[in-house]
């Protein structure tokens, strides 16, 4: 007899009561007596969701605190035999596990993810994955989770544990552009300045804080990753909307790595500027959305 497919369930833990009063006051009194707080804004809708860097089972604890204080509902993937186990099966289930089953007639994880989505309406939903797929150290990230959010068509939110700075949750949504290489290189920049719980072991390797710039240099950053390449002084200006752009705001950039002069001039003989990859990864923390 053919066994049942499980598909993922509707009603989970944090839909209950339970969640809703019991453990939002329990992570409210944690994270104030620890210190620790909550990104400014959790992202609306569904969205397939990276929690990075990932060293150690407090990450899960700190990363389920955050969206159970921010009403959000967590999926995330597993074995589809682990949820037929009796009792462990069934809290897993409740506990929003997605069922994978790989073979050939299982439903895949797209069109699982797909099909709920499709017949739900969503409202703080992330699909969350651990890119690192494990807590020691690697040498690259799993790109599933980039296959799941183009196959469903959702953005990605960035979603961090940092503690050194003690902070939880998402602090960007990132909107999937038709370079995958450069869509991952971006993002994998922007966790560099993420302290994980044990620094040695993650991946990307830590490279310390972002460097400190003022609102002006901010503007700059966020209207070189506008243009989507190179752009001359002037124009930065203009979409900066700056009075004036000092070649000292510019040349800090540069010196903190965040900038690079293209030596190739434009027909006017002016220099055109463009993002590094540790620029763009700055830039999404500098704007909880594009």
């Amino acid at each position: 007899m053919a066994k049942k497919e499980l598909t993922i369930r509707e009603k989970t833990i944090f839909d209950g009561i339970f969640t809703k009063y019991f453990l939002k006051f329990i992570f409210t009194l944690w994270f104030k007596l620890a210190g620790w707080k909550l990104c400014k804004i959790a992202p609306e809708g569904a969205g397939v969701a990276i929690a990075a860097p990932h060293t150690s089972n407090w990450d899960f604890v700190y990363a389920l605190g955050a969206a159970i204080l921010q009403d959000v509902k967590i999926y995330f993937s597993v074995k589809d035999s682990l949820c037929r186990v009796p009792v462990l099966g069934t809290w897993m289930m409740y506990l929003g596990a997605i069922p994978i089953n790989r073979s050939a007639k299982g439903v895949g994880q797209v069109e699982q993810i797909k099909q709920f989505i499709n017949s739900q309406k969503l409202n703080r939903v992330f699909f969350l994955f651990t890119p690192e797929g494990t807590r020691g150290p690697v040498p690259k990230w799993k790109s599933g989770f980039y296959h799941v959010a183009q196959g469903c068509n959702l953005p990605i939110f960035l979603a961090k544990v940092d503690y050194l700075s003690k902070e939880a949750g998402v602090f960007h949504t990132f909107k999937l552009t038709e370079d995958r290489s450069s869509d991952i290189k971006a993002i994998q920049a922007s966790y560099e300045s993420i302290q994980g719980k044990f620094p040695l072991d993650q991946y990307p390797a830590y490279k310390g804080q972002m460097p400190k710039i003022s609102e002006a240099e901010a503007k700059i950053i966020k209207a070189l990753y506008s243009f989507k390449g190179v752009a001359t002084k002037l124009e930065i200006t203009t979409k900066a909307k700056l009075g004036e752009l000092s070649t000292t705001m510019l040349d800090y950039l540069i010196d903190k790595g965040l900038l690079e002069k293209n030596m190739d001039s434009d027909k006017n003989g002016e220099p055109s500027y463009q993002l590094t990859f540790a620029g763009r990864g700055c830039f999404l923390h500098l704007s909880p959305s594009v």
